[in-house]
């Protein structure tokens, strides 16, 4: 009875993960708590995965990634190393080897958020479409999280219940490099010589706007004022200097046909499209007005910024009008791009989803206040991020070092070496505290922890033995074949839920199916890290391909 009540709680998460109506973290905490009030675990094994040693170290390895990107330690170097390619195949050459370098030892997200906007910017002076490099960037990325044990969290996830729950020796740094490093070369040499010519060469938002400059400004135009009843060449808006005129609005209608002689009435609301500087222009003529919906800030103080919507936001399924973004974020949404496509329908009636790329309108500390909002999956200011403090950078990389090289030497435990990297990030002024408490993503932790009680009532009620006996009778009881379905359905689960549920989900599966096979557990807690990871084939399956979706112009299409 346990095992059949397990399934279907463990089937009720799937499908809540695929909905993507709730959060991860409040489904895996209600199936665990499920389990509890019906008897299947008790609230000990529930706690017990918060305690997994894979936990704490991914939290400290948070704050590690945090300083070394917060001391612009990342920048400093990638600015030396990427240089000036001639071509998208050169360019790759460069790009995907020291992005998966850095995302072997730090957290692959803030890795892609500071390269993305570097991309952009590089493929600017290069005259490259970004589209043709940020994929590729996202997944060598991934490649690069297979190579070292610390790559990844679901590498820890999965080194943790092999020392929980089958009682094995934890793994160390570089015992998987022998086939994460393989693997890198071949998708490496794979984007580099061929895979970049399958992708489109396609504009970001930004880039669809203009140079990555142009934003939309709404003005009205005054009740009674001069420019009522006057032509739009009579009222000087003809020939503006930084943008020009796109719509106006009126009673609810929209004029997209704008001519010299169309008559401007009172209350009509005017989008117009230019520069920055576009915003001081139209507000110096007499008879315009700030629309209500603007930024209520000197233009000074403005900063536009590009914002990728979280699966977890609370604004998804809403439209912009009922997100009341602007009093939730001190922010105004200029336009919102998805599958690549800017969405041209009035911004207010957009229902907003997971992967859209919002262009804002914001004040100049909205990246500081939200760098580390779970809301986003990455916010970038697009004219300019103020200087980091690089006399700190060499600090924050001798920290990481010294935590990787303690670590090999044997002279600490991995989770002993992060926590106390952690600590001196913080202490040497690398890192703020209060950044390095924003750092931890904590719905990712709790989604660790809840999903490890319920691998362990598939474990306790025997659910995945009935799965892992569905599995041998379609394996046929060959080891060979029976690791490669293994592999299959970790990258399905992948693909439509989180990667470190897919791995804790499957784990026990695994644990059966060697069990009944009598052969070593290790080849398929090495084949359930590697399936993981591998999430190619759509953007939802892997947050930093949902991070370029935007940025690159793609479609879901793309990946494929």
């Amino acid at each position: 009875m346990d095992a059949f009540v397990t399934l279907v709680v463990t089937v009720g998460v799937l499908a809540g993960l695929v909905w993507n109506r709730w959060p991860a973290e409040w489904l895996m905490m209600a199936a665990a708590v499920s389990l509890i009030l019906l008897g299947v675990i008790s609230p000990a094994t529930f706690l017990a995965g918060f305690a997994n040693p894979g936990i704490m170290t991914i939290g400290a390895l948070f704050v590690v990634a945090a300083g070394v990107q917060e001391t612009g330690a990342l920048r400093w170097m990638l600015e030396r190393l990427l240089g000036r390619p001639s071509s998208p195949s050169s360019a790759l050459a460069r790009l995907m080897p020291i992005t998966s370098l850095l995302s072997a030892f730090l957290n692959n997200t803030p890795v892609v958020a500071l390269f993305i906007g570097l991309v952009q910017g590089w493929c600017a002076r290069m005259k490259i479409s970004p589209s043709r490099l940020l994929m590729p960037m996202s997944y060598a990325a991934i490649l690069g999280g297979t190579c070292t044990l610390i790559g990844t969290s679901t590498n820890l996830v999965v080194d943790g219940l092999l020392q929980s729950q089958a009682n094995l020796p934890g793994l160390g740094i570089f015992d998987i490099s022998a086939l994460g490093v393989p693997v890198l070369i071949i998708g490496t040499l794979w984007m580099v010589l061929i895979g970049w010519r399958f992708l489109p060469q396609r504009k970001g938002l930004v880039e669809q706007l203009g140079n990555g400059r142009e934003y939309s400004v709404a003005m009205r135009v005054a009740d009674k004022g001069p420019l009522h009843d006057k032509s739009i060449e009579e009222a000087g808006l003809r020939s503006l200097q930084f943008g020009y005129l796109a719509e106006i609005e009126r009673s609810g209608k929209l004029l997209s046909m704008v001519g010299p002689d169309t008559i401007l009435q009172s209350g009509d609301r005017l989008i117009f499209v230019g520069v920055a500087d576009t915003a001081h222009e139209v507000r110096v003529f007499r008879g315009l007005e700030s629309d209500a919906a603007g930024l209520d800030l000197d233009h000074h103080q403005r900063r536009m910024v590009e914002a990728v919507i979280a699966p977890s936001s609370p604004v998804v399924g809403m439209n912009v009008r009922e997100a009341r973004f602007r009093t939730r974020y001190q922010a105004v949404i200029l336009a919102v791009s998805r599958d690549g496509e800017r969405i041209n329908s009035k911004v207010g009636d957009i229902v907003l989803r997971p992967g859209d790329t919002l262009l804002l309108e914001a004040a100049a500390d909205f990246t500081r206040l939200h760098r580390y909002n779970r809301e986003f999956l990455l916010v970038s200011t697009l004219d300019g991020n103020g200087m980091p403090n690089l006399t700190k950078a060499p600090i924050a990389l001798a920290i990481m070092s010294l935590m990787i090289i303690t670590h090999l030497a044997g002279m600490a435990e991995l989770v002993e070496a992060a926590v106390a990297a952690a600590i001196l990030m913080v202490f040497t002024g690398c890192l703020p505290a209060s950044q390095a408490r924003a750092s931890i993503d904590g719905s990712v932790l709790v989604v660790i922890a809840a999903a490890l009680g319920l691998g362990q009532a598939m474990t306790d009620s025997g659910a995945a033995q009935m799965v892992a006996d569905q599995l041998m009778q379609l394996g046929g009881g060959s080891p060979l074949l029976m690791l490669a379905l293994v592999y299959l359905t970790t990258t399905l689960f992948t693909e439509i839920i989180t990667n470190n549920a897919a791995a804790v989900l499957m784990f026990p599966i695994a644990m059966a199916v060697s069990e009944q096979l009598g052969v070593s557990l290790m080849p398929y807690a090495i084949a359930i890290m590697f399936a993981a990871s591998a999430s190619f084939l759509t953007p939802l399956g892997y947050q930093t391909n949902l991070m370029v979706m935007g940025p690159g112009g793609y479609k879901v299409s793309d990946y494929m």
